[in-house]
């Protein structure tokens, strides 16, 4: 199903309401005023003591903050993202000052330079400080401000795992500042990054050239774990509809980790793998979503299922010990991993053992679960064997 603007603000109206925004004044010692922020809380915040939460940072809050956490909300609800805490910063009337740069030299303007400074020194260390928030930050910005968020790439050490800029109003020289980061440092971090850009084909033909030359330069960054995707918007309708559909196209990419197996996912990455390796493919998966967003999400049945006939069909099923120990390491409270022992011990005949497995899983299952019955035939059927 094809997420449309439309569909997005629905559903940003019925669920934002439910859900905690916190409006600040924050008085900054660094810019010398008091700013306007806006504070996302997501739905279980409150009731998981748990989790932390992925911290999203957008510029442009007062008419981006909404239809991001419309398309967060969105996206959680499909189990397609984490939820996520998102701090809207308000620049209606001050983002020519806060975003601005030397056209031709790149170089922030003394004002862009302290608010770069009140983002990084100010609101992301009060935020991490008040709220439960995981090492996965994301920072957004369209046109001036889309231009201003790459500048946070020259970090020695980075501060934000994805940027997306959405139709970015760029300096002449954008390539050659970029270059001076040295991404390949990146590289050295046990991390993941995301660069996404959205173009926009109703741009004048000199903004567009700057857009198209600057993604085609950023998608020649050989760097393993920075990943630049670039959509052009050719089939767009409307300038306008092309931002609510990059935040959303955004989401896809920058948290696909996080998602359930797809199809294409299986295909490419998964089917040819032996046992062993599809085994540890899905232990880093999980073992990625939790470092990355906080969120021990508990095993997905369906990834599971995903790879087990290659641990089935493969090398006789002598791999289904290790599978099911591997499900109980990451989810000990999950019943699959004692199936899988289970299987194990009965495929070679053990039946005490295999009825232990069982037993165990059993007992960790919601009786009001409908799989409930069915596992217990696994009890009943090693019952009959001994009897």
């Amino acid at each position: 199903m094809k997420i449309t603007p439309i569909l997005i603000f629905l559903f940003s109206i019925s669920t934002i309401f439910s859900q905690e925004t916190i409006f600040k004044k924050y008085d900054s010692e660094i810019l010398n005023e008091v700013r306007d922020i806006s504070i996302y809380l997501p739905k279980n915040y409150n009731k998981d003591s748990i989790s932390n939460f992925p911290l999203a940072i957008v510029l442009d809050g007062h008419k981006l903050f909404d239809l991001y956490v419309g398309t967060s909300n969105y996206y959680s609800y499909q189990d397609n993202a984490p939820e996520q805490i998102v701090v809207g910063i308000d620049m209606k009337n001050t983002r020519t000052k806060d975003a601005g740069y030397n056209i031709i030299t790149s170089e922030l303007t003394p004002d862009s330079k302290d608010f770069y400074r009140f983002i990084r020194d100010e609101i992301i260390p009060f935020v991490e400080a008040s709220y439960k928030t995981s090492p996965f930050l994301t920072i957004v910005g369209e046109s001036l401000t889309a231009n201003f968020i790459t500048h946070f790439l020259r970090e020695k050490y980075a501060i934000f795992n994805a940027y997306v800029c959405l139709n970015p109003s760029l300096s002449d020289d954008i390539n050659t500042q970029i270059e001076s980061y040295k991404l390949s440092n990146l590289s050295n971090e046990d991390n993941t990054f995301y660069f996404y850009i959205a173009g926009n084909p109703y741009a004048n033909d000199k903004k567009l050239a700057k857009i198209k030359k600057f993604a085609t330069y950023m998608k020649t960054v050989d760097v393993d774990n920075f990943n630049v995707v670039y959509d052009d918007f050719s089939d767009s309708p409307s300038s306008s509809s092309l931002i609510s559909e990059g935040i959303s196209r955004a989401f896809a990419k920058v948290f696909e980790i996080y998602s359930g197996i797809t199809k294409n996912e299986f295909e490419e990455k998964i089917k040819n793998l032996s046992p062993p390796d599809a085994i540890s493919y899905l232990e880093i998966k999980y073992l990625d979503i939790e470092f990355l967003f906080g969120s021990n999400i508990g095993i997905r049945p369906a990834d599971v299922f995903a790879i087990e006939d290659i641990i089935l069909d493969k090398e006789n099923g002598d791999y289904l010990d290790d599978f099911g120990k591997m499900i109980l390491k990451l989810f000990p409270t999950s019943e699959m991993g004692h199936y899988y022992l289970g299987k194990y011990y009965e495929s070679g005949n053990d039946f005490k053992k295999a009825l232990k497995q069982y037993r165990l899983g059993y007992g960790k299952m919601n009786l009001q679960d409908p799989n409930a019955d069915l596992f217990y035939k696994n009890i009943e059927r090693l019952l009959n064997k001994e009897n």
